[in-house]
């Protein structure tokens, strides 16, 4: 029984100073006499009380606790956090595998302490100011032109000052990595040292963690023209980079929560700038001044910026097909039909495709990531359409510019045919001899469209 310090001084009083026997303390205190037993000599007090070392229940032999280890073991060969064993799952195999006989929790309580005692332990890291960035991709959702879209942001932080970059892109390739880079460097104004970030294939071609022997050539480019160098975590190691990993929670429930309803990606990312430069405002945890104050301190120290920008576009070659189309992962992008049979050149960037022949620019496009999609530019067959007017409620092109209800009412016209036509090229500003360099905005002239044929 525990006592508090009341009863503990009348135990001692009564036995030191009245001299009562153990049997009549207990009576008159009206307590165990085991208690004053243990209580009236001072062998023990109640403020102490000794470590209790929880022993283990009979059923917990060598052979559960090595086959609970293995357990583990086996969980650390692969990285995925949710397929691993629980303490039920556990205890259902030492059931059918060992004809294990004790209960779940008691397997729980073992599960749990063998948990305690392989916990890593992290050494703590510092940064001078401009040594080292840490980078990383995050994966959420926003309503692009109305439709819920998943995307990827690109995160930069600086080790020292703490201030960071996001910007978002429709996938993680590298394009958008490349492209992601020279952003954070234009943010920031300078660039840093050092950038440490995983093992993405945009960015290695052989070798793993501290052991990349081989980066792809364009990001061997990237480095050589802004001088930084590079480290790599090891695999399922985010702690080595943690500052970036605290960023991409801290960005997607702050910068992206409620979900952003936008036009572009282009307006997202101001809206994620905007962000960024809030947080100059704000103090870290542990850190004197503000993340603005430091940053200032830091960027004398980051490295000065080429006098011009890495260009972060891919060069591919396409042959024009006989519907005026070229393929580019096997999405359809639409070009002037005067270059059909003709190889063209792509450059390729993180949101846009240009096409040119000769060098000479003769369309270009949205870049699209989903796969067998077909993208027409409506001016590229106006001219082609007039030469065979048949088809045009029925062409693919004009199908993906006007909506369906536009189309029947010019249909219901006995000169739809020709009206459509001249209101198409009415619409997008074509003189006789068209020449293609801008894709007008999706949907942007129906309203033109129904007055012309209601009108």
């Amino acid at each position: 029984m525990k006592i508090d310090m009341e009863i503990y001084d009348q135990i001692r009083h009564l036995q030191v100073y009245e001299g009562l026997s153990q049997r009549a303390i207990a009576k008159k205190l009206g307590i165990s006499r085991n208690t004053v037993a243990k209580y009236c000599n001072g062998e023990h007090v109640p403020w102490e009380r000794k470590e209790y070392t929880p022993r283990n229940a009979p059923v917990i032999t060598e052979d559960v606790i090595r086959f609970i280890l293995r357990c583990f073991e086996e969980d650390a060969t692969h990285q995925y956090k949710k397929q691993k064993h629980t303490a039920v799952r556990i205890h259902k195999r030492l059931q059918n595998e060992l004809g294990f006989t004790g209960s779940e929790s008691t397997i729980r309580r073992v599960v749990r302490d063998l948990k305690n005692k392989t916990t890593e332990a992290f050494v703590p890291l510092e940064f001078d100011p401009g040594e080292a960035a840490q980078i990383d991709f995050g994966t959420a959702y926003a309503y692009i032109k109305g439709h819920r879209v998943k995307l990827k942001f690109f995160c930069m932080r600086l080790c020292f000052s703490g201030h960071y970059f996001v910007k978002s892109y429709p996938a993680e390739n590298e394009e958008c990595f490349l492209d992601a880079h020279i952003s954070a460097f234009k943010f920031f104004g300078r660039v840093p040292r050092r950038i440490v970030f995983d093992n993405a294939k945009v960015a290695v071609k052989e070798g793993l963690g501290a052991y990349v022997s081989k980066e792809n050539t364009r990001y061997t480019e990237i480095k050589a023209h802004y001088q930084f160098s590079t480290s790599y975590c090891n695999p399922r190691s985010g702690n080595e980079k943690g500052l970036v990993e605290n960023l991409v929670g801290y960005a997607r429930r702050n910068a992206l929560v409620p979900m952003p309803k936008v036009e572009s990606f282009d307006e997202l990312n101001a809206h994620l700038q905007d962000h960024c430069i809030e947080y100059l405002q704000h103090s870290i945890k542990g850190k004197i001044g503000t993340v603005g104050e430091n940053f200032e301190v830091e960027k004398s120290a980051l490295l000065p910026l080429p006098l011009y920008h890495y260009v972060p576009e891919k060069i591919s070659y396409s042959r024009v097909n006989s519907y005026s189309l070229i393929t580019f992962q096997t999405n359809k992008y639409s070009v002037p039909t005067k270059y059909c049979g003709k190889e063209v050149c792509l450059k390729i960037s993180a949101m846009k495709i240009e096409i040119y022949y000769r060098n000479n620019l003769i369309a270009f496009h949205e870049r699209h990531f989903g796969k067998y999609q077909k993208n027409y530019d409506i001016k590229h067959y106006i001219k082609l359409l007039e030469a065979k007017p048949r088809a045009v409620f029925n062409a693919a092109p004009v199908r993906q510019y006007i909506p369906k209800e536009v189309l029947s009412r010019y249909a219901a016209r006995p000169d739809g045919q020709k009206l459509l036509l001249a209101h198409l090229r009415e619409v997008n500003g074509l003189k006789e001899t068209p020449d293609i360099t801008v894709i007008p905005t999706h949907l942007k002239h129906y309203d033109k469209l129904i007055k012309g044929v209601t009108g």
